[in-house]
């Protein structure tokens, strides 16, 4: 059956039909806001997958190059291999908040796809792929506790704005996404420039608001096209074998409890669990694995009861209080910044490189066409900090994300491009992990930034904070523990300055958390992050003055535009040249923006006048230092800078006659000379006579009589007729007239 429900977001109408496309799918959504398009499917599998302790679901959203028009460079890299940032992204973006919302015991395999087929470049797709993904499952059989729907929020000169328009974004201060149930928000992700709490928290709830006519429509549409949700029974709990386990264990359990460090408190669980099941005997044959869960959970419940109850938590801390913090700057000798950030089990060892425009990343996107990114920062997670050993490979989905949540942190308090013309890649590598490694990096990169000389605005935090709650008994916890995440029910990631907040997380395992909670969390993270900033400020106060002695130094050029061919040469012959003889590395804008960066000062200083001299316009009236690098009969060619040169004709080599003019020069002298003038056609003519003091009467006089002795002819003046004739003509010989043949 065909339906199509609508409604209007920020002036456009915002649609979704099915029943026409992907009809064998067992739930599809077409969405369409403005002329962006996007087809979202869920499918499930009709086997269920037998001992599993998670819910098999896989988000996957993809970007066409023929969304919008655009042929991708490698088509099999780009559209048939490896997903590209963005498309990981946002598949994480749905994902979080769609999976809490089926029910725990799902074992049948589930795939939701999000393909973009038309791109309008004003409306992101994103969005509309995690309202179609709810559509799609409510329309399904799969079991879902949606709707749910997600919205951009910004906010432009002090009025947010539902889903702005890309040229409202970028006048927008804040960039949100939300997504949200009827009653509750479930999942927040963004950026701010440094917005004070109140003013995001009043943005998640104008966000909140204005999602609900796209819950509205979605009622609607199954309502009239849904199909019947698949019986589903969740596994039947073992009572008795519960409570077998809940006795054997009770006072193992406390002695997990009061065992702080996190290696040793998974040691004294692992002793617990085979001392359960050799004292069940008998009732523990084939159900060691239900047994070691049940523990798991009985576990997870005791350090839930005793956070809700006692307020004190594993650790031994109590609500608000935050891990012990170490930080060192300058921690590794040879690259341009460094930092090791540790707080409490949670360790980052974070670097910085400096390097010039020409390393900016490329990035092929759909929307936005080629981008280059300046700022990079990468996160990794290597088995050995979780006490783990597991194969190496490429960063994944989590990897990627805590990069991305990083670098649009830390990305807040960068000065410009025209101010520090500098690419820059940090980098985190987590050396141990409980909890909140992310937020680590981006403490630790805050650090490395300030190491490495860059003049950043301010100094970045964040904090994790946590949830647990039972009925109407709320904790909310500052600086989550491993654990903490694990068996809580929330995951706010909350990243900013002193001034204010850059960027934010949140992933619900709950269906969803109120206002008042939330404003709560943001006042608590408010407190965490100034505490942190005091704790960094310890190490380093602000950038260093300048940048490390092993970093590039940069120095900008202005060049006139009609003069980049000139230093590009050939087929990048020129340029090449230059910074093959000088080791510096040269960059150009189309702009004539010229970038020369050299970690050597003479390397570097040799690149800025050799670019100088080549792109400088001759000046009539000036003088310059040359290279001889032509003698004719007629003068000599002098070469005034790179791939630019000027006659020096015989007559202004001396104030005295020259009879040749291998007498006073030979090639690869330097000599000075004056510009006498440049004609129209760019030749320029110079003078080694006008640098030269006139010769005394004596002088004269002598010389006029060995030009005698000689048989010379008397001195003539400055052009005589024969050299006017080889100058016009290109020289002796060219043109001569008793070559012509004779008159008939």
């Amino acid at each position: 059956m065909y339906k199509k429900v609508s409604t209007v977001i920020n002036g456009q109408e915002f649609s979704i039909e099915t029943g026409k496309l992907a009809k064998q799918a067992s739930g599809a959504a077409w969405v369409t806001h403005g002329e962006s398009v996007v087809l979202v499917t869920a499918v499930a599998d009709y086997s269920i997958r037998e001992g599993i302790d998670f819910i098999p679901l896989t988000v996957d959203y993809q970007e066409f190059g023929y969304a919008a028009g655009r042929i991708p460079g490698n088509f099999f890299r780009r559209e048939m291999g490896r997903p590209s940032e963005r498309e990981t992204l946002t598949s994480r973006l749905i994902d979080r908040p769609v999976r809490p919302n089926i029910p725990k015991g799902w074992g049948y395999e589930t795939q939701v796809i999000a393909n973009v087929y038309s791109v309008d470049k004003v409306n992101d797709p994103d969005v509309m792929a995690l309202t179609g993904a709810s559509a799609a499952l409510c329309l399904s059989e799969v079991p879902f506790n949606g709707p749910i729907a997600g919205v951009r929020v910004g906010r432009v000169e002090g009025q947010f704005i539902l889903n702005p328009t890309a040229e409202q974004r970028a006048q927008s201060d804040l960039d949100l996404i939300v997504a949200g149930s009827r009653d509750a928000v479930v999942m927040v992700e963004g950026g701010a420039a440094l917005v004070d709490e109140d003013s995001v928290l009043e943005a998640i709830w104008f966000a909140h608001a204005g999602l609900q006519p796209l819950i509205d429509i979605q009622l609607e549409l199954v309502a009239a096209c849904g199909k019947e949700k698949r019986a589903f029974k969740p596994p039947v709990k073992d009572e008795e074998l519960l409570a077998k386990v809940r006795a054997a264990c009770a006072a193992g359990m406390r002695e997990v409890l009061s065992t702080r460090p996190k290696l040793e408190r998974y040691g004294k669980v692992r002793e617990l669990k085979a001392q359960v099941i050799a004292e069940l005997g008998e009732a523990a044959t084939g159900k060691e694995g239900l047994i070691k869960d049940m523990i798991d959970h009985l576990e997870a419940e005791a350090m839930r009861e005793m956070i809700l109850h006692t307020g004190q938590r594993v650790d031994g801390r109590d609500l608000v209080t935050v891990r012990p913090i170490t930080c060192e700057v300058g921690v590794l000798p040879r690259t341009h910044g460094s930092a090791l950030f540790t707080r409490g089990e949670t360790q980052s060892l974070v670097t910085c490189t400096l390097g010039t425009s020409g390393d900016e990343q490329r990035i092929e996107t759909v929307i936005q066409g080629d981008i280059f990114r300046r700022f990079m920062l990468h996160y990794n997670f290597p088995p050995f900090s979780v006490n783990e050993a597991k194969r190496l490979g490429g960063p994944g989905r989590r990897e990627i994300g805590h990069g991305a949540l990083a670098r649009r942190a830390v990305g807040r308090a960068l000065p410009s491009k025209e101010a520090f013309p500098y690419s820059i890649r940090v980098v985190s590598d987590i050396m141990e992990s409980n909890g909140s490694s992310s937020m680590a990096t981006v403490c630790g990169g805050s650090l490395a930034l300030m190491d490495a000389g860059v003049p950043v605005k301010a100094a970045v935090a964040g904090v994790a904070m946590g949830l647990i709650m039972e009925g109407d008994k709320v904790a909310v916890l500052t600086d989550i523990l491993g654990d903490e995440d694990h068996l809580g029910d929330m995951d706010f990631k909350v990243a900013g300055t002193t001034e204010g907040i850059a960027a934010v997380q949140m992933d619900i395992k709950i269906a969803g958390i109120s206002k008042e909670i939330m404003a709560r969390a943001l006042a608590q993270a408010k407190d965490g992050r100034l505490h942190i900033l005091g704790e960094m400020a310890k190490a380093i106060t602000g950038p260093r003055g300048q940048i490390s002695d092993f970093a590039p130094r940069i120095t900008t050029l202005k060049i006139p535009v009609e003069k980049i061919k000139d230093l590009i040469g050939p087929g990048g012959k020129t340029i090449r040249g230059l910074q093959m003889e000088t080791g510096a590395k040269i960059d150009v804008s189309d702009d004539g923006t010229v970038h020369v960066a050299a970690v050597e000062g003479a390397g570097g200083a040799q690149a800025i006048k050799m670019i100088r001299d080549l792109t400088q316009e001759v000046e009539e009236g000036a003088v310059y230092e040359g290279k001889v690098v032509r003698i004719m009969d007629f003068g000599a060619f002098v070469e005034l800078m790179p791939g630019r040169d000027g006659l020096v004709h015989i007559s202004e080599l001396d104030h005295m006659r020259v009879r040749s003019v291998t007498d006073v020069l030979k090639e690869g002298d330097v000599i000075k000379v004056k510009v006498l003038g440049v004609d129209d056609r760019g030749k320029v003519r110079l003078s080694r006579k006008a640098l030269l003091p006139p010769p005394s009467p004596e002088e004269m006089a002598q010389r006029q009589a060995e030009d005698a002795a000689r048989g010379d002819d008397p001195p003539r003046g400055d052009f005589r007729r024969d050299d006017r004739r080889d100058d016009r003509r290109g020289g002796p010989g060219r043109g001569d007239r008793d070559r012509r043949p004779p008159r008939r």
